[in-house]
């Protein structure tokens, strides 16, 4: 699992650099932290998306900051709790 974390000024990169982590099977937590839980492949092509589109196009004062919680235990308070447990639907 990968939490993504940025701070981008240019708005029209930073609105789509939003766009493409959704696109991409991250969930938004806070506005601009975001949590990666899905295969490798879909992990490492998502931090290759970001590194051969993304990383030159960030100006001196951007930052992306990329967390490998895999190997981390986690615990979680408040609604974070639910993005864990199956939800049923009768």
């Amino acid at each position: 699992m990968l939490v993504i974390s940025y701070d981008i000024s240019d708005d029209k990169l930073r609105s789509r650099f939003a766009k493409m982590l959704t696109k991409n099977g991250a969930i938004r937590l806070q506005y601009s932290v975001y949590e990666v839980n899905n295969s490798n492949r879909v992990i490492d092509n998502l931090i290759l998306k970001i590194e051969n589109e993304y990383s030159r196009k960030f100006g001196g004062g951007d930052s992306v900051i990329i967390f490998d919680v895999s190997e981390v235990k986690l615990k979680k308070y408040g609604n974070a709790i639910h993005r864990d447990q199956d939800i049923v639907y009768l």
